[in-house]
C-alpha cells in the first residue's frame, strides 16, 4: 500500500501540488486524470522519490519512505516521451532492469519474450532503437517496464505516441497484466474516455489538486463537484444557471416540473450542468426540453457533429450522432432530458446527481 499523507509540492514559491491525501492499495489500476498542468506528473514523481516533498509523507506498507533515494526503491515509470538505450538492442533494453537484480539468462530470457510478444515487438528484437518507429520505441519503454518486478508501476501517458488501433489493443490488455502482477499501477492520462476504459479507480487533478477519488464509474457518475465535472467530461460539461421554485425548475431560460433527486432541491439558485452528448437535435423523449442558440462553428468528426453553440450569454457544445454541416449564426432548436442533467450549488458542490446516473 501507498500512502500520501498531507504531500504538497512548491517550486520557486508556485504550488505544483497542494495538500494531498491518497491511498493507492496494491493490485489496483489508479488513473491521474486532468488536463495538461494539472500536476499529475508532479504528483507521480513524488510517488516515485524523484522530487521530495514541500511539506508531508510517503509510507510504503507502513514504512515511511519519504527521504528514500529512488534508486532504492522498487519503482518503474514510463513517460510519454520513450527513454531507451540506443546503443542496446531491443531485447537487452528489455532485459536491462532483470539483469541488474541478478536475475538467470533463463529467467531473463523467458520474461523478455513474453513481454515482447505481448506488446508486438519480438520481431524487432535484435534491433537498435533508432531503427524502430515512434510507436515501437515507446512499446520497447514500456516493455523494460513491465518486466522489471516492480511494486509501483507509474505510466505518464504512455501511449500517447502510438497509432489508434495499438492504443485500443492496449488499453483492453493493460488492466489485465496489472490485475496479475500484484503492483499498484499509477497511470496519467488527459482523457476521460482513456479513464473509463481502464476502470479501477480515477483521482481528478485540477490545478495541483485533487478533487475526488474513487472507483472510475462512480467520480464519472457522481462527481462531487462542478470542477471535477467538468475534468471528467470531453468536452468539458457545459453550465447553465437554474432557480428552483416550489414544484418546477428553471434551466436557462425554460421552466419545467423538478422530477426525482431535482423534486427534493431547497428552493434557491444553482448551477445545472450537462454534458455534450446529452444535447440532441431532436425531440427524444416526452420530458426533453428545447433551447434556442446559435450555431458558432460546427465540426465533422465523420460519423459525428460537435455543435458549438450559444444559449444567450453561456457557451455550449453539443455532440450529436450524424453529419450536421450547420452554418454559423444559424439559429438551431437543441433537446436536453432533464435526466442528464446535474445541479451543482453556488459553492461548486454537487447538491443533486442526474437521475439517469443514480439509476446506472
Amino acid at each position: 500500500m501507498l500512502e500520501l499523507r498531507g504531500v504538497s509540492r512548491l517550486v520557486e514559491g508556485r504550488v505544483h501540488v497542494h495538500s494531498t491525501d491518497l491511498v493507492l492499495q496494491k493490485g489496483t489500476m489508479n488513473v491521474l486524470l486532468g488536463p495538461t498542468l494539472s500536476g499529475k506528473t508532479s504528483l507521480m514523481r513524488l510517488m516515485a522519490g524523484l522530487d521530495r516533498p514541500s511539506t508531508g509523507s510517503l509510507h510504503w506498507d507502513g514504512r515511511d519512505v519519504t527521504g528514500m533515494r529512488v534508486q532504492d526503491r522498487k519503482v518503474a515509470m514510463v513517460y510519454q516521451q520513450f527513454i531507451n538505450y540506443p546503443a542496446l538492442s531491443v531485447y537487452d533494453n528489455i532485459a536491462s532492469p532483470m539483469k541488474i537484480m541478478g536475475k538467470s539468462a533463463a529467467e531473463v530470457d523467458r520474461a523478455v519474450r513474453a513481454t515482447a510478444e505481448m506488446l508486438k515487438l519480438t520481431p524487432f528484437l535484435q534491433r537498435k532503437p533508432l531503427e524502430l518507429s515512434g510507436g515501437q520505441q515507446q512499446r520497447c519503454a514500456l516493455a523494460r517496464a513491465l518486466v522489471k518486478d516492480a511494486g509501483l508501476v507509474l505510466l505518464d501517458e504512455p501511449l500517447a505516441n502510438l497509432d489508434y488501433k495499438l492504443r485500443e489493443e492496449l488499453r483492453a490488455e493493460i488492466p489485465k497484466i496489472f490485475e496479475a502482477s500484484g503492483a499498484i499501477f499509477v497511470y496519467a492520462t488527459t482523457e476521460p474516455e482513456e479513464a473509463l476504459l481502464l476502470g479501477g479507480n480515477t483521482a481528478t487533478l485540477w490545478e495541483g489538486r485533487v478533487t475526488q477519488f474513487g472507483l472510475t464509474p462512480q467520480v464519472y457518475r457522481q462527481p462531487a463537484d462542478a470542477t471535477t465535472a467538468r475534468v471528467f467530461s470531453d468536452p468539458p460539461m457545459n453550465f447553465v444557471p437554474a432557480v428552483k421554485s416550489g414544484p418546477h425548475i428553471t434551466i436557462g431560460d425554460v421552466k419545467t416540473t423538478a422530477s426525482g433527486p431535482l423534486a427534493d432541491l431547497p428552493d434557491g439558485t444553482y448551477r445545472a450542468g450537462f454534458r455534450a452528448n446529452h444535447l440532441t437535435l431532436d425531440h427524444t423523449t416526452a420530458s426533453a426540453i428545447a433551447f434556442d442558440a446559435q450555431v458558432n462553428v460546427t465540426e465533422i468528426t465523420g460519423s459525428e457533429s460537435f455543435l458549438h453553440l450559444s444559449h444567450g450569454p453561456d457557451r455550449w457544445v453539443g455532440l450529436v450522432h450524424g453529419v450536421h454541416d450547420i452554418a454559423p449564426d444559424t439559429q438551431i432548436k437543441v433537446w436536453l432530458d432533464p435526466a442528464h442533467v446535474y445541479i451543482f450549488g453556488q459553492d461548486g458542490r454537487l447538491v443533486a446527481p442526474a437521475p439517469y446516473a443514480m439509476a446506472a
